[in-house]
């Protein structure tokens, strides 16, 4: 497995990954960026620069989490929120055919190793709030302002 660092706005990005996909996305305080980013790490890095410039809205990098058969299940269905849409965690419940699942569903969600590519930020509270980040709930609220944002310029 390789690994990258590079600065976001929201701290240190760290990419693990090798030609199966990139494992793991996280992000922490603080960091100094790579020198050198490994050949199969790259193409992550520019995606995810191009997500932070406004200029991206998905991703089409090959991904390769580790996780239980139910935490893929949940976090194939996190990157079916669109952009700039929040689904709360009973919706989430629905769409994975539980409504008694929200707690399984907050853990995986919780476990999610892939940062903004795996968009568990987009998951939120019933009663509309931000609820349960990894990253902290600052990260949350930047990242849906970030896609908010984005999501008004291009009305116009």
């Amino acid at each position: 497995m390789e690994t990258a660092f590079f600065k976001t706005p929201l701290g240190t990005a760290k990419i693990v990954g090798d030609e199966n996909g990139i494992a793991i996305i996280s992000v922490q305080d603080e960091g100094e960026s790579s020198t050198m980013i490994p050949e199969v790490l790259q193409e992550c890095v520019m995606q995810l620069e191009s997500y932070f410039e406004g200029k991206r809205n998905d991703f089409s990098i090959k991904l390769n989490p580790k996780g239980t058969d139910f935490q893929q299940k949940v976090w194939k269905a996190l990157v079916e929120i669109p952009y700039g849409k929040t689904r709360t965690y009973l919706e989430q419940s629905k769409v994975l055919g539980d409504v008694k699942a929200i707690r399984a569903v907050a853990s995986a969600n919780g476990k999610n190793p892939l940062w903004i590519v795996v968009p568990c930020h987009r998951v939120i509270g019933t009663d509309g709030s931000l609820t349960g980040y990894a990253g902290g709930l600052w990260r949350k609220k930047w990242l849906l302002e970030h896609e908010n944002l984005n999501a008004q310029q291009r009305l116009f």
